[in-house]
């Protein structure tokens, strides 16, 4: 009926894997765990700078809605900051210097705004009430030196400016 067929056993007839090729595949699996590390890299420092482009959306807007519930200080000019400011003025007597306060510590904040590098700057004019806000900051932490060759690997400065009617 059925006849087996018999190999003939010994090293020389030996089947299986050999040590060479076990190498081989080790070195293989090695190259893709370094290759899947760098793109987790990679998506960190992407995500960070997103996280920082976003909260530097929601400064913006938080400080052009303080100037909306104050248009009038704000069209007078009484939230301008002429220069690139990265220190928080002292909360003065009024609300606009509170605002301004608040507005650039917050920005400054590390848990909630765009980090430590961040400064803003502010200029209304006239009297329709045309105001720019601009945010800057640096996204070194988020910059991979082979795509930033210009600016060079961590001294990326970013910065967001909007521009609205109050």
């Amino acid at each position: 009926m059925f006849q087996r067929i018999r190999r003939p056993s010994g090293p020389r007839f030996q089947g299986g894997a050999s040590l060479l090729e076990v190498m081989i595949s080790v070195l293989i699996l090695g190259i893709g765990m370094l290759g899947i590390a760098a793109m987790q890299a990679t998506a960190l420092r992407n995500s960070q700078g997103s996280l920082e482009r976003s909260q530097a959306v929601i400064q913006s807007y938080a400080i052009l809605d303080s100037m909306r519930a104050n248009r009038a200080s704000a069209i007078a000019g009484d939230y301008n900051l002429a220069a690139m400011t990265c220190v928080a003025p002292a909360s003065g007597a009024s609300l606009a210097a509170s605002d301004l306060h608040i507005w650039l510590t917050t920005l400054r904040d590390p848990r909630v705004g765009v980090g430590e590098s961040a400064c803003g700057q502010i200029q209304c004019a006239g009297a329709n009430g045309d105001c720019t806000v601009t945010v800057q900051w640096d996204e070194g932490r988020a910059t991979d030196a082979v795509s930033d060759e210009a600016v060079g690997a961590g001294q990326a400065t970013r910065s967001f400016v909007t521009g609205t009617r109050i």
